[in-house]
Formats: C-alpha cells, structure tokens, sequence
C-alpha cells in the first residue's frame, strides 16, 4: 500500500468570523506521493442552531440555500464533537501522528477553524500545510501559460466536490509545474522529435 502524503481537507462554514461563525460540512480525502486516492473519510454536516443560520450573510445564505446545504444542517443530528471522532478516527486509519499535513484551497482558513474546534484532529496531522491557493497564485506569477490551462473550479460551495477540484488543481500543478530535471529533459527531447534519433544511437 502507498504511504499517505495528504489529507485533503474541506470544512463549510456558516461565515469567516472564527468568533462567532460555525462549520457546517466537512470532508476529507486522504492521497499519496502522486496524489492518488487512498481512502475517502466521512462526508458529515453537522446540526447548528436556526439562529446562527439565519445570521448568515447574504452570500451564505444565497449559496447554501441553493445547494441544499442549509436544509440539510437543519436537519442533521450531528454534533461537532461527533463529527471530530469520526475524522479523528478515519485519519488514524490510515495516516502516522505527525505524518501528513492538512492541504487544499484556502486550507489556512480550515485550519483556523480546525485548531479551535477540532484540535484533536489537528493534534494528529503534521503542523504544516500545503495551501494550493497559494501555489495557484505562484503558478500565476511565474507560469503564466501553464497557469491558463490549469482546471477551472465549478464552484460547487460543498465540501466533497472541492476536495475533488482541489486535488485535480494540485495534480495539474504536479504534472504541468513541478517536473524533475529528468522530466524536463524528456519533454524537450520529445518537442524537438528527437526521440527517434536518441533511440538509434
């Protein structure tokens, strides 16, 4: 079996405010080295009070509204605490204390949350991350024409579809961006039709 490399990670929140906002759906993909999948956890949305729903702004309530998520926490019975042990337990599954580190779109704000409400989940992964907004805005900079080619994100606003297009983004990067001396070397042998000619000699 292929050691674990990531946890790919998504929360729905019901706002950014780490005061006072909540999560409300949560996902996770555990990948190897070549960001193959190795397991998919739970796929949970976790009960919050009408109250808090209905102080959602207006982007939240428009976009969750839509997609069915605000019906479905309305009429989920699970907890916060529940829905940590139930990832708590899938990661240690298949992942080493300290091992992995949480990765995805935008993941430092996941992990601001995670830190305050799931920090037993948190405990267990490496205390890095791998934020793929980031090296999307790198790719940007540096990689311009890469950059155009890279998959367009459907905006699905739930938790397991953006995990999905987070590691699509990150295996573009992978293959397109981040290529052994070795690799650019074949490439370029290939583009300039060599490859015959290195075969014969």
């Amino acid at each position: 079996m292929s050691e674990a490399f990531t946890v790919t990670f998504c929360r729905i929140m019901t706002g950014l405010d780490i005061e006072k906002d909540k999560i409300i759906e949560m996902a996770c993909i555990i990948t190897d080295s070549e960001l193959n999948v190795l397991a998919e956890g739970p796929n949970l949305i976790i009960n919050q009070p009408t109250e808090l729903l209905d102080g959602m702004s207006d982007w939240c309530k428009e976009h969750h509204g839509k997609s069915g998520l605000t019906q479905s926490v309305k009429d989920s019975k699970i907890s916060l605490q529940q829905a940590e042990y139930e990832f708590l337990s899938f990661i240690r599954q298949h992942t080493q204390p300290g091992q992995c580190p949480l990765a995805g779109n935008s993941v430092h704000a996941d992990k601001k949350f995670l830190d305050k409400y799931m920090p037993q989940f948190m405990y267990h992964l490496h205390y890095r991350i791998i934020d793929v907004s980031t090296i999307k805005e790198l790719c940007r900079r540096w990689f311009p024409e890469e950059y155009k080619l890279a998959p367009q994100k459907k905006a699905s606003h739930r938790a397991l579809g953006d995990i999905q297009e987070s590691i699509r983004e990150l295996q573009f990067y992978r293959a397109h961006v981040f290529r052994s001396p070795a690799e650019q070397k074949n490439l370029k042998v290939t583009q300039n039709g060599d490859g015959d000619k290195t075969a014969h000699n």
